[in-house]
């Protein structure tokens, strides 16, 4: 069985040009060739034409990794991030905070806007130009917004850098003043 698969298996990878034929040998097996064998009855195989599959040239990849479009082909003459300090820490005491999306022209009805929070994307693609962060952990993160049109990314704002400062809730500071001893009776 495995004999016959094994030739099987090579008269198609023949070209479709070359005649194979079928016999049976001595052993009883079912023998597939390109050359008919003396003294044995061998029928031609009418194989169907093969197959093939051109594969399209791959898109040259985007300069400076902002958008997965060339820039000629970007919908939006301005994408990017708003409401977020630039030299200083952005207190949310509970790590939860919203961006603004500066866009223009307006979001093309096909388009949903999401943001990706340390290079990954975060929340679900909406068509709000007010996007909330909830419990963002302290300490520095990335934040960019890209335009979807299904789920093909089809442009991205430049990745904007930030601190988050949240208050730490174990501070000594923050606990409430002992009570007032009770006067002895």
């Amino acid at each position: 069985m495995r004999l016959m698969l094994t030739c099987l298996l090579l008269a198609l990878a023949l070209p479709a040009s070359a005649q194979i034929y079928k016999y049976t040998d001595e052993k009883g097996n079912t023998v597939f060739t390109n050359q008919p064998p003396d003294g044995s009855a061998a029928q031609p195989v009418e194989l169907p034409p093969t197959n093939s599959v051109e594969m399209p040239a791959p898109s040259p990849a985007p300069a400076g990794g902002a958008s997965t479009e060339t820039a000629a082909q970007a919908p939006y003459r301005t994408l990017q991030l708003t409401d977020l300090p630039s030299d200083e820490a952005l207190r949310a005491n509970n790590g939860t905070f919203s961006v603004g999306v500066a866009l223009e022209p307006r979001l093309a009805a096909s388009h949903r806007l999401r943001l990706l929070l340390d290079g990954q994307p975060y929340g679900q693609p909406s068509r709000a130009l007010r996007l909330q962060l909830s419990n963002l952990d302290r300490g520095e993160h990335s934040l960019a917004v890209e335009v979807l049109r299904g789920d093909r990314t089809i442009q991205q704002s430049p990745t904007v850098t930030f601190t988050v400062q949240r208050v730490n809730t174990s501070s000594p500071a923050l606990r409430p003043p002992p009570p007032p001893p009770k006067p002895a009776p």
